[in-house]
This record gives structure tokens, sequence and C-alpha cells, in this order.
């Protein structure tokens, strides 16, 4: 997921995107743990997708309190 299809998101899908992310990367960590996950590359990729959801985020919220 690219930065500029976040920052195209409302506040609120950005939240329910944050939310689906972290439960991905929950089963990905369990699947990780008992040696079930082929690609653990995809491991990563949810964690820089939840940072990238996060500082749009941080952006929104900053570009709103400066209004």
């Amino acid at each position: 997921m690219k930065a500029s299809e976040i920052k195209e998101m409302s506040v609120d899908e950005m939240n329910q995107k944050l939310v689906s992310l972290k439960e991905e990367l929950f089963a990905l960590r369990f699947q990780l743990a008992v040696n079930q996950l082929d690609n653990t590359a995809k491991v990563k990729a949810v964690k820089k997708d939840i940072a990238r959801v996060k500082t749009c985020l941080r952006e929104a919220e900053l570009a709103k309190s400066a209004k």
C-alpha cells in the first residue's frame, strides 16, 4: 500500500485499515510462531503499512489542529 493511497482515505477509513492491519499482523505472528508462515517478508510489509497509516493519521491530526 502506498502512502498516496492512504492519504486519499478519510480518517475513519484509515482507522479501520489500521485495525485490520493489526489483526493481520497478529495472525502472521501466530503463524510464524508455529512455523506455518511461508513468506516471512509479509510481516515486515504489514508493519510498514501500519507505520504508514499511523503517519498519515498523525498528519491529519496536526493539520486539523493547525486550523
